[in-house]
């Protein structure tokens, strides 16, 4: 027979054996959880997590938890995915069913010009004409920031110069300019290379200049220019128009505000620029002074720091 003695010392020196043994299991049991737990994740991130069903008795609290946080995060982000088309073909169909409408109104004035008309028949002619393109203007004005702040369309910043984008704003600009009698300059620049898109950029600087001319009155002038920096490039428009009070600066860039002149306009503009530089990871600055005239400087990195897109 074993003796007690010998049996001691047999689980003495199986002891180490056996603690080692449960140390590697522990482990292996440790490192399934947590690759279950990355699967979790990796799947919440691609969005593609499906809550499973899970056995308690050998999964940790802490991975059911966690699989249920990311059942519900899952299911917030199908359902925000949901309202964003929601909103898409919402967007697009107030911007297909207002296109007709406004283009008739316009057709029909354009006939009804070619009309025997009074002098106050055309007087209301010219008005009904002016509040039409208005109201156009308007439209695709909201309907450009409602697709921005909802995420519908999405920037694509890269690097490129800015040269062709400033030429061709410029080029569009300048018989508005000479018909309004304003001197329409595009400065030479040296290295403008930025991150930028290049489609909203260029919607972003006609916004830009398009305040510029409109508030510089007949013999004035307006400047465009881009200047390098280490960091960013500056975009500059300038315009000898009557300036904009220190209190009145920090109103200009919100929705629909205008400022008290003639010249026409929503008030959509300024709002519009603001919403692509930011949505570029760059800025917009105003500078100026009642009497001295205005500069707005649109600030692009040039160097790719995020992965760019609107975020409201």
């Amino acid at each position: 027979m074993v003796s007690l003695n010998d049996l001691l010392e047999n689980l003495l020196l199986l002891a180490p054996a056996l603690a080692a043994a449960l140390v590697v299991w522990e482990r292996l049991r440790l490192r399934r959880v947590f690759n279950r737990l990355d699967d979790m994740l990796d799947q919440a991130l691609q969005g593609r997590f499906r809550e499973e069903v899970f056995d308690e008795s050998h999964l940790s609290a802490v991975e059911a938890r966690l699989a249920q946080y990311l059942a519900a995060s899952a299911a917030g982000s199908r359902s925000l995915e949901e309202e964003k088309e929601t909103i898409k073909s919402l967007i697009a169909d107030i911007s297909h069913q207002t296109k007709t409408p406004i283009a008739n109104v316009l057709l029909y004035a354009q006939l009804l010009g070619e009309q025997p008309l009074s002098q106050e028949g055309r007087d209301c002619l010219t008005a009904l004409e002016g509040q039409t393109e208005k109201l156009r203007s308007l439209i695709e004005a909201l309907v450009k920031i409602s697709r921005l702040e909802t995420g519908v369309l999405v920037l694509h910043p890269r690097p490129a110069s800015l040269s062709p984008v400033l030429e061709d704003c410029a080029a569009q600009f300048a018989p508005r300019a000479a018909e309004k009698g304003v001197a329409l300059s595009l400065a030479p620049a040296e290295n403008d290379t930025a991150v930028f898109d290049p489609k909203w950029t260029a919607e972003a600087v006609c916004c830009l200049l398009d305040n510029a001319v409109k508030y510089t009155p007949s013999g004035g002038a307006v400047t465009l220019q881009a200047i390098s920096y280490e960091l960013f490039c500056r975009i500059n428009v300038t315009d000898t128009g009557p300036g904009i009070s220190e209190e009145e600066q920090p109103k200009i860039f919100q929705r629909f505000y205008r400022a008290a002149s003639d010249a026409e306009g929503v008030g959509i503009g300024l709002y519009l620029a603001r919403q692509i530089a930011e949505g570029q990871g760059g800025y917009i600055r105003v500078f100026s002074k009642p009497g001295k005239g205005t500069r707005f400087s649109l600030f692009l990195p040039r160097i790719q720091t995020h992965t760019a897109g609107f975020r409201p």
